[in-house]
């Protein structure tokens, strides 16, 4: 596999694994006990650190990386395993 295309593809379950980790953590003003800003949702977070979020997101991204990347070396899974229309 080339250098671009396992870029190419670690950036993919990065921003796949952004969407998963965003939701974690995440802490409303009146759970905090603060008092809410008017003109914002009810459900908006009191407080936002994309660090924290950008490194969870690298952790799990790197783990699932590795995991295909297993999988494209040692072949555990393949197409055919899943096609099942063309056995």
């Amino acid at each position: 596999m080339k250098l671009t295309s396992i870029l190419a593809v670690y950036l993919l379950f990065w921003m796949m694994s952004l969407f998963i980790v965003l939701p974690f953590g995440v802490r409303t003003s009146e759970e905090v006990g603060a008092e809410r800003v008017p003109g914002h949702a009810d459900s908006a977070p009191h407080s936002f650190s994309f660090w924290r979020v950008a490194l969870r997101t690298t952790i799990v991204s790197a783990i699932f990386f590795a995991l295909f990347y297993a999988n494209y070396v040692y072949g555990w899974v393949e197409v055919r395993d899943i096609d099942w229309l063309n056995r």
